[in-house]
């Protein structure tokens, strides 16, 4: 392989790498996103015929326990309702059925920075925590995250000794004491490991021919070790000194195409959490190379199909023994990029860039999750900086400041019931520490009234549970009253007819237990002749949300009237900024104005062919004012409504009319209603002046005929000013001596000569 000058680094901080690598291995089909929910929940709450049934149905039901609450012939699922419409039927609060999920939390100490050098930091809180969910319900959890100063690391560093790597090892070599030098700049708890890598060792990753297995260099006269897939060198050490013995030690190899097998290092470095010596700190996997590296499905061409196991298998001498098995799977996540300078002397710097970068990123993510249950983040990052994440996402907040407290809002929503309870962690990407979630469902009720053999159904027959009996076998009826061989009994069925003993039993919307009509859905009545879903809508709505629908007819919430309940007794609807309702030019009604004929518009305050308030009062306020105009015979009665009076205000605003008496003199006045239908006018007189019409045209027409005759003027002393130079120039030449002949025209001559070609004499042929 030739070298480029140019390599990347790739810098990954990787959190309980072997239990996040073991979860994605082993479980490669386990969604971690939002699904299509398992349990489809109706738009509102529906009868249903038990109290589990009920709460599993919709969020917004309530089971109501009260003995005997549904009527003759209702159904026992009517005790399922929302709260308010129990409540409204006459279920005392006590008697409610309504459960809720709930958080508890078991662990949670207090973030703090720990000891010198990090060391006992508690970054995020809280640590352990019990949710209980109702399927349906959502519950937000808070989780608390800060950074630490001076959190240990611990840095492997991954390096490529293809033999294009050559150069770039002489640098590594001296590079132990000044990474921990920079390293300690931002901690005082930190270790440096060694491995590296080529490829793996089969065709056509690198050549199988015996001689060039033990030495794969171009020219044999260089110190060459035969190709590897990983080998691990020094594990996590604080000495630099044994760094650089180590990597003093490594030669170069090589291999015959261009990707490496990096990734295969990558995740065995991962996995080997004893042989490297990790820590539960940050953790740093310095990755170098000069070239791009095998991805999943290369194997393939090597005849390897087998993905990775997910387990340690390097042998006593740290190399990878089981590469040509093992394919690889899934990438690594939270990762940065930099370039090496061609001799890798800028890694050191690349490296300390690369760690402040993603230690000041704190992403929040989660471990898989159960079926049926789904995650959103909202991310509180600090200032103004929001995240709202998508569902399944992670939370992330970027650029936080050593001691500074991000927030996230996780909420949790289930839409089945769990079999058991499910432990979920949560934990920061590059941080060991984690929260454990314990997931509940909540699914089925809790009803205290629980009696075996109840004398509420019928002295013994059943059991009653959530003001329910449960019938033995053999017995039938709401209380458990009759008994199976009863049934056939003629006499029975006639308590489920109407008074002639036709029709069908229970008018068709039930079935006749015991003598008495068990009815179906929202039906209701001793023979189920009432049918509570079958009244007016509004909006689509069964009485418009605002009312109970008992037998056809809408019973209306207060301050609603209407069949379907759709009119509101507020009038704040029909209030002008005036405060008049409907503008005076309606009613109100329904919370709506009601516009007279002529005025449209939701407060009637629109007119087209209405004239406007100052033409209105124009007449009264000119006959008020001045005694003039068109009523002035008949002011008193024709403005009775009106109280006109002279004010000498100087300042006027554009609230005031302006307007012209019948002799064409400029007014102002201001309309001011009052109370009673009453019109105050407060009218100021102007001054009168003269009507300056005419003397504006005949001064426009007298200008236009002076400025005509100046220029008629000014042309005819232009040309008299040209005919006199002319003039004077035709005596100046005329006094001169030879003027008659030379200048003038009329004393040249006009004879001319004119040669005919046919008396024209021969020209000499000697000539």
């Amino acid at each position: 392989m030739v070298a480029l000058s140019m390599v990347l680094v790739f810098l990954l901080i990787m959190s309980r790498i072997k239990s996040e690598l073991d979860a994605k291995i082993s479980s490669p089909g386990e969604a971690t996103e939002w699904g299509d929910p398992d349990l489809s929940l109706p738009g509102s709450c529906q009868p249903a015929p038990s109290c589990k049934k009920c709460i599993l149905s919709h969020p917004s039901c309530a089971w109501c326990k009260q003995l005997n609450f549904t009527a003759s012939g209702e159904a026992e699922e009517r005790r399922c309702a929302s709260r308010e419409e129990l409540l409204a039927r006459g279920c005392p609060p006590g008697e409610l059925e309504e459960p809720h999920g709930q958080q508890e939390v078991l662990q949670d100490q207090p973030l703090s920075q720990g000891s010198r050098g990090g060391e006992g930091a508690t970054q995020l809180a809280p640590q352990r925590v019990r949710v209980t969910l109702r399927p349906g319900e959502p519950q937000q959890l808070q989780v608390r995250f800060l950074r630490a100063e001076g959190y240990p690391v611990d840095l492997y560093y991954l390096m490529d000794l293809s033999y294009s790597m050559k150069d770039d090892l002489e640098f590594v070599r001296q590079l132990g004491h000044a990474l921990l030098v920079r390293l300690q700049e931002v901690t005082q708890s930190v270790r440096i490991g060694f491995g590296s890598f080529v490829d793996k060792t089969v065709l056509p990753f690198v050549s199988t021919v015996p001689s060039k297995l033990r030495h794969p260099c171009p020219t044999r006269l260089e110190r060459c070790q035969p190709p590897f897939s990983f080998h691990h060198v020094l594990s996590l050490t604080g000495d630099a000194k044994a760094f650089e013995r180590e990597v003093g030690r490594q030669s170069v190899s090589g291999n015959l195409d261009s990707p490496e097998g990096g990734f295969d290092a990558i995740l065995q470095a991962a996995l080997c959490q004893e042989q490297i010596g990790w820590r539960n700190v940050s953790r740093l996997l310095v990755f170098t190379s000069d070239d791009t590296f095998h991805t999943a499905g290369d194997g393939k061409l090597g005849g390897i199909f087998m993905p990775s196991d997910g387990h340690c298998h390097l042998d006593s001498n740290g190399l990878y023994s089981r590469s040509p098995e093992f394919e690889l799977s899934k990438l690594i996540p939270k990762s940065a990029v930099g370039e090496l300078s061609e001799n890798s002397s800028n890694v050191v710097q690349l490296i300390m860039d690369a760690y402040n970068s993603l230690s000041s990123t704190v992403t929040l993510e989660h471990s898989p999750l159960p079926p049926g249950v789904h995650i959103s983040y909202k991310s509180q990052c600090g200032g103004h900086e929001k995240r709202a994440g998508e569902p399944g996402a992670r939370g992330q907040c970027n650029h936080v400041r050593i001691n500074q407290t991000v927030n996230f809002l996780v909420t949790f929503q289930a839409t089945r019931c769990l079999p058991e309870p499910h432990f979920l962690r949560f934990r920061a990407l590059g941080f060991s520490e984690e929260l454990t979630v314990e997931l509940r469902t909540l699914c089925d009720c809790n009803c205290n009234d629980t009696q075996l053999r109840a004398p509420h159904c019928s002295d013994g027959h059943g059991h009653l549970q959530c003001g329910v009996c449960s019938c033995n076998p053999g017995r039938l009826g709401r209380l458990c009253e009759c008994s199976e061989a009863e049934l056939s009994s003629p006499d029975l069925e006639s308590g489920c007819r109407g008074p002639n003993g036709t029709g069908p039993l229970c008018s068709g919307k039930g079935r006749c237990q015991c003598g008495r009509c068990s009815c179906s859905g929202q039906s209701s009545g001793r023979l189920c002749e009432c049918d509570d879903a079958s009244c007016e809508r509004h909006e689509g709505i069964l009485c418009g949300g605002f009312g109970l629908c008992r037998c056809g007819v809408c019973h209306c919430h207060a301050n609603r009237t209407g069949r379907a309940c759709e009119c509101s007794g507020d009038t704040d609807g029909c209030v002008s900024p005036e405060g008049r309702f409907c503008s005076g030019h309606g009613h109100c009604k329904c919370n709506r104005c009601q516009c007279l004929d002529g005025y449209y518009g939701a407060l009637c305050d629109q007119c087209p062919g209405c004239k406007t308030p100052c033409e209105r009062h124009r007449d009264c306020a000119e006959c008020g004012a001045f005694g003039t105009g068109l009523l002035a015979t008949n002011c008193s009665m024709a403005c009775a409504h009106t109280n006109v009076t002279l004010a000498l205000a100087p300042m006027l605003d554009d609230g005031w009319c302006k307007e012209r008496t019948l002799d064409n003199q400029l007014f102002f006045f201001l309309v001011e209603e009052e109370a009673g239908g009453r019109v105050m006018l407060s009218v100021r007189p102007q001054e009168k002046g003269a009507d300056h019409t005419q003397a504006i045209v005949l001064g426009c027409v007298g200008g236009i005929v002076a400025v005509g005759l100046g220029l008629v003027l000014a042309y005819r002393l232009s040309v008299e000013i040209y005919d006199r130079r002319e003039y004077n120039r035709f005596e100046k030449e005329r006094q001169q001596p030879n003027w008659k002949q030379d200048r003038n025209p009329l004393y040249k001559s006009a004879i001319t000569t004119t040669i005919n070609p046919r008396f024209q004499a021969p020209e000499s042929p000697l000539l």
